[in-house]
């Protein structure tokens, strides 16, 4: 091969999109206090999960008369909870621009059967939030993880809406100002932003919301682990630490440990920069290079999370293939792990740029994939 490899490596090259890089010097010494072998609904037990929802607020600037509880299966799970329990009651449009997105409509019209109008865009493009009725109930993902794209900010969702809003903002919480006034519901995976370990998610209810759930009774039945209300009024108890399920006491350790740190530097305006400053490593490299571009067409709604990439050199004959090999160079190169773009997404590469990504990683991983985008080139040629 003609180039030589370049001589700075990532100290850390876990750029995965979930679950995502730990904060940075983690230690497994730094969850020992966490209560194990004792139940959760001890006072150890419920003073750590309150502790995790009063630290979850403060980071995020969650208002004080919304609720957040912590709820199993990541933020798959506090998303259904949300969809199955809240809808129905009037009409619903659904917003998808990536896979995840998509899954929700499946879920809505497949499964719940609801006459639900769908708005989609291409990946790399958003929906159109100037054409969306939110006098109907809204569903729609914040940053597209699988996309590389976002919602720019809540202008167009108005104050005085008669729907409610359901955010999927699970690649955007702690990176992104999320308007939450904007918000009826928000939902979560601590293991994204904040690179927690994964299987809890976090939901978080406006007033309107929780007067959805105590005025309206859904058509179908519930799953217990759904269920949020009792006698027609919200099981307050899942809001201060009383979970529906046995969560793990490591994993909520994990995540006090992460939120201590993101108040460490400087709460939700220091993540937000470490996320910008990661992602505009990424796209100062590429913004001259004519073999490889952003996915996100339009700068104003790209990702600073999930960064997503294509390569557009004329050379190459299997897109797909192209880029798992790409992928996978990086990876035997221990420069980046799971780097690869999601299986749904256009062939290419994705970056994690969270905010427990350091930015001395994501600049000396670029010359790593120009490294690796040049050694296939000649693999390829060579296969001619």
């Amino acid at each position: 091969m003609g180039k030589t490899a370049p001589a700075a490596r990532p100290a850390n090259p876990r750029f995965s999109s979930g679950p995502c890089a730990k904060i940075p010097h983690f230690s497994l010494d730094m969850l020992a206090d966490a209560p194990l072998g004792r139940s959760h609904r001890a006072a150890v037990g419920k003073a750590k999960l309150a502790e995790a929802i009063d630290l979850t607020r403060d980071v995020l600037g969650v208002p004080a008369d919304y609720r957040i509880g912590i709820v199993p299966a990541s933020d798959t799970g506090a998303i259904e909870m949300a969809l199955w329990s809240l809808l129905g009651a009037c009409k619903v449009e659904m917003l998808a621009w990536e896979s995840f997105g998509e899954g929700w409509v499946t879920d809505v019209v497949k499964q719940l059967k609801l006459d639900a109008v769908v708005r989609k865009a291409d990946y790399g493009k958003i929906v159109d939030f100037a054409e969306v009725d939110f006098d109907n109930d809204v569903v729609f993902t914040w940053n597209g993880t699988t996309s590389g794209v976002r919602v720019q900010n809540g202008d167009a969702i108005p104050a005085d809406r008669a729907g409610l809003t359901i955010c999927d903002a699970t690649s955007a919480a702690f990176a992104m100002d999320l308007p939450f006034d904007r918000l009826d519901v928000v939902t979560f995976s601590w293991q994204k932003v904040l690179g927690g370990e994964g299987a809890h998610g976090v939901l978080i209810l406006s007033p309107r919301a929780v007067e959805r759930l105590e005025s309206y009774t859904p058509a179908w039945p519930l799953p217990k682990i759904f269920r949020m209300t009792k006698g027609g009024k919200l099981i307050e108890g899942i809001f201060k630490g009383e979970t529906i399920n046995t969560p793990s006491m490591l994993c909520v350790e994990d995540y006090l440990v992460a939120l201590k740190w993101a108040q460490s530097i400087g709460g939700l305006p220091g993540l937000i920069a470490r996320c910008e400053a990661n992602a505009g490593a990424v796209r100062d490299f590429i913004a001259d290079k004519d073999w490889i571009a952003d996915l996100a067409e339009n700068p104003a709604t790209a990702s600073t999370t999930s960064v997503c990439l294509k390569f557009t050199d004329p050379r190459i004959r299997d897109g797909a293939a192209f880029a798992k090999a790409v992928a996978k160079r990086l990876e035997k190169e221990g420069v980046a792990l799971d780097a690869g773009a999601y299986r749904d997404a256009p062939p290419g590469l994705r970056i994690w740029c969270g905010a427990t990504v350091e930015v001395s990683d994501v600049a000396a991983l670029m010359p790593w994939i120009e490294y690796a985008f040049e050694a296939e080139i000649e693999a390829q040629a060579a296969l001619a």
